[in-house]
Parts: structure tokens; sequence; C-alpha cells
């Protein structure tokens, strides 16, 4: 898990890039790709794509990058905003870091997250992609809203939780490896204390330091 401000936007970071381009896959091959065929008579879904010119984008033809970047600068700033702090503090709420299993609470911090994030994209998504030239309607842009999140949280969930985070945590070990066998030789120098005192004063001190790392969290 990230121990700073900079870690979290590197994590963060991370996390988005890969889901923004998992997400644009489903949305285009997987649940408008028959569609997108049919209206273009193309065999292919990207054939249908290129022949359309992009994708509709708040009554515009953009290209698929266009989708991505766009989708990509609204998911980080919504995840460093509203996504990682609201998600921490769910997840305290049910789960006390110094108590259980960190595999529990990493897992409850993820589905906080798929809980808070999926509904806020697929609302921001439900503007981007209206139909405007047909004219606006709340009514039919709360529809369009409940049908994404439909569609959206099953492969948020699943995705997250076996693919995305696993892979997401092997690269930012992978980045920060130094620091995590810094962290990992500190606290193995800790675990074989020479009296019962250095024990207890070793608690209290890993105590302290979970209280920090929680503080930075919160702020």
């Amino acid at each position: 898990m990230p121990r700073n401000q900079f870690q979290r936007m590197v994590f963060a970071f991370i996390t988005v890039l890969i889901t923004v381009h998992a997400y644009v896959f489903y949305s285009i091959y997987v649940i408008n790709g028959d569609t997108l065929m049919q209206i273009t008579g193309e065999s292919s879904v990207l054939d249908a794509v290129d022949s359309m010119g992009g994708i509709m984008m708040c009554s515009y033809t953009v290209p698929i990058w266009a989708v991505v970047v766009t989708e990509f600068c609204l998911a980080y700033l919504l995840e460093n905003v509203l996504g990682s702090p609201l998600s921490f503090k769910l997840a305290i709420r049910l789960f006390n870091p110094e108590k259980n299993h960190p595999v529990i609470f990493e897992t409850a911090i993820i589905c906080a997250t798929v809980s808070i994030m999926c509904p806020a994209m697929s609302l921001i998504a439900a503007f981007l992609y209206y139909p405007y030239y047909m004219g606006f309607n709340i009514f039919t842009l709360l529809a369009n809203w409940l049908k994404l999140i439909c569609y959206n949280f099953p492969f948020a969930f699943f995705s997250q939780l076996f693919f995305i985070q696993p892979a997401v945590r092997t690269i930012f070990r992978f980045i920060f490896r130094k620091d995590i066998e810094k962290q990992a030789r500190e606290n193995a120098n800790r675990v074989m204390p020479k009296t019962e005192i250095e024990a207890i004063e070793n608690i209290y001190k890993r105590i302290d330091e979970i209280k920090e790392e929680l503080k930075s969290y919160q702020n």
C-alpha cells in the first residue's frame, strides 16, 4: 500500500491508466460492438468506428484516443479528490487495519472504491455520451445513468478485485521495490526483540506508526 502522497498519486495513476483502457474496450467492443457493426454494416468493431469517423462524444465525433485521454483526465482527478480519500474512510469504518489482515482491509478499500467511482464515472459518461442532437431530457439522462451503472458495476467489481488491482500492486511493488525492501528490513529487525520490554516498546512504536499512516490518509 502507498505510504505517502506521492506514492498514492502514482498508485492512482497506474490504476486509472489500466482501468480507463479496460473500460473503453468494454464499452466499445462488449456493450456497443454489435450495434456499431449493425449501423455501419461493417464486419468488425474497429472498421465500424473508422467508418463513423470515431466515437460520438458531446455531439462531436472524436477518435478513440481522445476518448481515452478525456476519460483518463476525469477519472484521475476524481480518484484523487473523491475515490481514494472516501474509500479509505468507508473501509476504516468497518475494518481496523491494526487488527484485521492487510488483505481483508485492502479488499474493503477496493470494494469501497468501486462503489464510489462506478456511479460517479457512469454519471460523467451519461453526460459525455448523451445524444444531445435529439434534445436534452433530464429523465433520459437519469435512465442512461442507471443503465450505465447496471452495465459497469459487475465489470468494475470483478475486474478491479481479480485483475486490475493485483496488476497495479505488482507494478507498484516493482517501482517502489527499494522502499518496500527497506520497510521490510525494518520490520524484520523488530520481529525478534531481546527482552519483553523491547517487545512491548516495539508494539507501541508500531501502533504509533500505523496511527501516523492513518492520519496521512485521512488528510
